[in-house]
């Protein structure tokens, strides 16, 4: 036979052993040379992929597209195992294998430590002993074993430290007081994130400088950037955008440095490719640009990143980078039915900049996608809860479901929901709504302004932010409080009576003075306008926006204030201490940790890479999915919608989509239209359930249907004392005229300055005696005429 017969003999023998794999997955294995760009769908099976092309480098080298000739002898083996007749690995390695590669020469990138350990394991469950030899590593593990032997070419001692983002802070810090630039002007942790940015796109500080022209701010972040890589150097320490600048820096540099670590890997593959920053790509061009075997897996239409820096234009633009390139796409999924995945393709297929590509799969078609638009959030998350409860009938399994949301803020009403149904729930990557930490100080604020005897929530407060006010100092204050019988409330406002306090008299005083105000503040004003002056007078939401992740922060204390806005809107004496009641009835129905099956809450970004039976994609409308901020360029647009790809390609059966006609988020009321995602998709594969617009209707009839039928609870309550009070809003809702005197039990008496019909309600607006001219819907307002 001729060494043709032999190819295709071996060819076939490999797709033998390789045979759980479908046919793009094995052309991805099978070529190991050049550059190449695995375009790998969601759920098609990539880290499978990586896992075999590994083992197929070291076992067979490039066997497949060899033209390497064997003896009839090995033809007849070769054929006997691709028609099962033997698994004799060993010697069909010995037969096929064609220059394997060492296990050393390969270098594997992956993004997390997590994935870098999976990989290994998976490794090692198929090469054994060759696995531990893999270099399998996160970007910034492989730049550190290099610095360790190479760091002293630029002027460092290989004992170097690592600084983690707190001590990072804690250096800007010390350098913006060296530079006497104020905390105020520049927020230290801002400041870290502009020279973090500069440091991705491989800019010194010097080029930062030139850069910034007359910009004061950008030439501040300059000087600051300066002083902070001084200081780092006189430390020997690196912070986490260093390890990578300084490899890339020392590959440049030093060629020779460069030539040995392109000899040791030979061959480089990159997991995750779509989420790379520059500098990444430049430490991977450098290392591939000699033998250029690199191959890069991932999925354009996943980058979903950009915030931290990643850059899609390395995935899009790989064939340009890297010359005479493969591309090979993996399209067939193995977690979504056809359904899921044709919503997916729909949305996906609006973006413009992105790799072609259409996912399918031989499973099951399924079920259409359902889109519930909801009266409000309320409804929304009721819904949510009623189907979770019925999905659980069906399978037993809470788990099962997934409420995916644009922002953390939006979890708060959905838990509530959750809570009252007694369906077992976990935040994935965060906490609680009311667990977190921004809301449990605020509401301890709230707590010890309604009862000064609480001592628990005054340790937590008092210095938060920062008064002077130590440790000492608060178990001073306890002991007094304890031994005399009085509140620490008490103890700080006669503080000058207790000699052991006397140091801290200044501080102490000037935070009962605060207090006193916000007590009496507390039973004069609507609870939302109470925190809105709490917030402002103790500092606290000044002190957030100096955080990590201040944003977040600010969005969740924001969305604390709905909730004190939804209290007032359903309580028939709101309080203070009655709000402070439902808030512990919440937590402490969320106390269970013992049940495991529970369903899954978590922000989209969180999502990427799970995958779920049922998945809910919340507040589908346009200023919250897509944000407000994707409005200012098609480039954001392009990666919001990415990001909608990725929920909706978390769901193996079933996608939920909820939008709602009005919410309150972040204490405000909106009024979104319907996001673009939910047009995108196509009326023909989706079921669409508008309760919103039959809850309109319900609430204009204002009849006995209307009070069973409607699907959140808040708006049933709401319809039955419509139907219970006569003067009620539902019920006058046309004959209020302006000029007329009303009464709001928050806000009080006031004019009605005018009437604005409005989707089957009316809004008023109304001059408040006592608190200003306020815009209200009138169907829930719960005013009486006088």
């Amino acid at each position: 036979m001729d060494s043709i017969t032999f190819k295709a003999a071996r060819q076939a023998a490999l797709r033998k052993y390789f045979s759980r794999m479908n046919e793009m997955q094995q052309e991805a294995v099978f070529t190991v040379k050049g550059p190449v760009l695995v375009l790998a769908g969601a759920g098609s099976g990539k880290t499978t992929v990586i896992v075999n092309r590994i083992a197929n480098m070291i076992n067979f080298g490039d066997a497949f597209f060899s033209d390497h000739e064997g003896s009839p002898e090995d033809i007849s083996f070769l054929t006997d195992y691709a028609e099962g007749r033997t698994d004799d690995f060993s010697t069909l390695r010995d037969i096929a294998a064609v220059d394997p590669i060492k296990p050393w020469n390969i270098l594997a990138i992956t993004f997390t430590n997590k994935a870098a350990a999976e990989l290994k394991e998976r490794l090692s469950a198929m090469l054994g002993e060759d696995a531990l030899n893999v270099h399998a590593s996160t970007f910034h593990s492989a730049c550190m074993r290099i610095l360790r032997s190479e760091i002293g070419a630029i002027g460092f001692s290989s004992d170097f430290t690592i600084y983690d983002s707190d001590d990072s802070q804690r250096m800007i810090k010390n350098c913006m007081a060296e530079l006497d630039i104020s905390e105020k002007q520049f927020a230290p942790r801002a400041a870290l994130s502009e020279i973090s940015f500069a440091k991705d796109r491989m800019i010194s500080p010097e080029e930062l400088l030139e850069e910034a022209g007359s910009d004061y701010r950008k030439k501040a972040i300059a000087k600051l950037y300066a002083h902070y890589m001084k200081r780092m150097r006189a430390a020997n320490a690196l912070d986490f955008d260093d390890i990578l600048c300084y490899t890339v820096r020392i590959f440049e540099e030093f060629p020779d440095v460069l030539e040995k670590y392109r000899s040791r890997f030979r061959y480089i593959l990159v997991d995750e490719y779509q989420d790379t920053n520059h500098v990444q790509f430049r430490l991977v061009s450098l290392l591939s640009k000699e033998h250029k075997n690199i191959c890069v897996v991932g999925d354009d239409d996943q980058s979903i990143y950009r915030f931290r820096g990643a850059n899609i234009e390395n995935i899009l633009g790989f064939e340009d980078q890297f010359e005479g390139a493969k591309v090979i796409r993996l399209e067939q999924n193995y977690r979504s039915t056809q359904t899921v995945l044709d919503a997916a393709n729909a949305v996906i297929s609006h973006n413009t900049g992105r790799k072609e590509k259409k996912l399918w799969t031989s499973g099951e078609k399924g079920d259409k996608v359902l889109w519930y638009k909801a009266f409000d959030e309320n409804d929304e998350a009721q819904f949510i809860a009623d189907t979770i409860k019925e999905n659980y009938k069906k399978s037993g399994c809470y788990a099962d479901n997934a409420v995916l949301y644009r922002m953390n803020a939006q979890s708060n009403t959905i838990e509530r929901a959750l809570s009252r149904a007694h369906i077992p729930y976990r935040i994935y990557g965060g906490l609680r709504f009311y667990d977190r930490k921004e809301i449990k100080d605020v509401t301890s604020y709230l707590a010890f302004i309604n009862n000064h005897n609480d001592m628990l929530r005054f340790r937590r407060i008092i210095n938060e932010p920062k008064r002077g006010i130590g440790d000492s100092t608060l178990a001073l204050i306890e002991d007094i409080s304890r031994d005399l019988g009085i509140s620490p409330f008490e103890v700080i406002s006669t503080c000058d009576d207790f000699a052991p306090l006397a140091k801290k008299t200044t501080a102490l005083k000037n935070a009962a003075a605060m207090f006193s105000m916000l007590t009496e503040k507390s039973e004069e004003l609507p609870l939302d306008e109470f925190l809105d002056l709490l917030l402002d007078k103790t500092g606290y939401l000044d002190y957030l926006k100096t955080l990590d992740n201040a944003e977040t922060k600010i969005e969740n204390v924001e969305e604390l204030r709905s909730s004190v806005v939804q209290y007032m809107n359903t309580a028939e004496e709101p309080s203070l201490g009655g709000f402070l009641e439902e808030v512990s009835l919440y937590t402490e129905a969320d106390r269970d940790s013992s049940e495991e099956d529970r369903v899954t809450l978590l922000t989209i970004h969180s999502a990427k890479g799970l995958e779920f039976t049922n998945v809910f994609v919340t507040g589908l409308e346009e200023g919250i999915f897509p944000g407000t901020r994707s409005q200012d360029s098609e480039e954001d647009m392009e990666e919001e919608r990415r990001l909608a790809y990725v929920a909706l390609t978390r769901a193996k059966k079933q996608i939920y989509l909820t939008s709602a006609s009005q919410r309150i988020l972040f204490g405000q009321t909106q009024r979104n239209i319907t996001s673009r995602f939910i047009k995108e998709i196509g009326k023909e594969l989706y079921d669409k359930h508008d309760n919103a617009a039959a809850v309109r209707s319900r609430i204009q009839a204002d009849s006995d249907k209307a009070v069973t039928e409607v699907h959140s609870s808040t708006l049933q309550q709401q319809l039955a004392r419509n139907k219970m009070h006569a003067g009620s809003a539902a019920r006058d809702t046309n004959t209020y005229t302006p000029g007329e005197r009303v009464l709001h039990n928050s806000f009080g008496a006031g004019t009605i300055v005018s009437v604005k019909p409005l989707a089957g309600d009316s809004m008023l607006e109304i001059a408040f005696d006592d608190h200003g001219t306020k815009k209200i819907m009138a169907n829930y307002a719960r005013l009486k005429k006088l």
